[in-house]
């Protein structure tokens, strides 16, 4: 299932979200030169966390590396690693989740609460996924865990919000409008599959970056929210009916 869009009008101008896309974008054009092997690879080892490299002192490595040692050691890299990614369907995706539910969650925080709790889920995405193999030399890339962060807010703020899913069965394509609660409730649960099925150490998706910050979300939304803000949201928010979903 991928979202389409939701039926929950943002009720301000998405600043926040629109300026943390841009930086991905410009970060993606300029540091990591739209993909090329080479800006990609220099990129990822420079600005991704590498959990093996930060805790060299605790831990000891000795496997096979893709980055030379002491890339990505500093704690500043927890920040940088949230704004590279590692192709053009990995920054894609990204992108347009936080699109899709960023500026609700926006709305109910405003600009500056936002960014700071952007920022907030996206450390404990990356605490939670070192804390799954602390030895690893694997780069950690990606917006993914603090937009997991926003997922997870948005489900407790607007749980009842319908949001249009397209639907891969094979050959058939269609659209399904859900509550918001039950399409990231499954989210969620794919990523704890994933993260249990996952083995130490290997690379691929990041499932505990995902489940950190999706629960981190859901912990900082009750410090973040302005409840007038949010009351405001709901009450002024249009009710849409079956008219307005997506045809089949």
């Amino acid at each position: 299932m991928f979202p389409i869009r939701d039926e929950n009008a943002s009720q301000t101008r998405p600043v926040a979200t629109i300026a943390l896309i841009a930086l991905n974008v410009l970060a993606w054009v300029f540091l990591q030169g739209l993909g090329s092997e080479r800006a990609l690879s220099n990129s990822i080892c420079t600005f991704g966390l590498i959990p093996a490299d930060l805790f060299a002192s605790t831990f000891e490595f000795s496997g096979e590396r893709f980055c030379p040692p002491d890339s990505g050691a500093g704690w500043i890299n927890v920040l940088t690693s949230m704004f590279m990614h590692g192709g053009w369907m990995h920054i894609i995706g990204n992108l347009w989740f936080l699109w899709v539910f960023g500026d609700n969650v926006e709305d109910a925080m405003g600009s500056v609460r936002f960014v700071i709790f952007y920022l907030l889920s996206g450390l404990g995405a990356a605490l939670a996924q070192m804390w799954s193999d602390p030895s690893s030399a694997i780069p950690m890339v990606g917006a993914s865990g603090a937009i997991g962060g926003v997922m997870g807010a948005y489900a407790l703020l607007y749980p009842k919000a319908n949001v249009h899913m397209l639907i891969f069965l094979g050959f058939y394509i269609t659209t399904l409008a859900v509550p918001a609660v039950f399409m990231l409730g499954y989210w969620f649960l794919l990523q704890l599959f994933g993260g249990f099925a996952s083995s130490a150490g290997g690379g691929g998706v990041a499932f505990w970056a995902h489940i950190g910050g999706f629960l981190a979300g859901c912990a900082l939304v009750f410090l973040f929210r302005q409840p007038e803000r949010v009351s405001r949201h709901i009450t002024s928010a249009p009710r849409q009916t079956a008219k307005h979903r997506w045809p089949r």
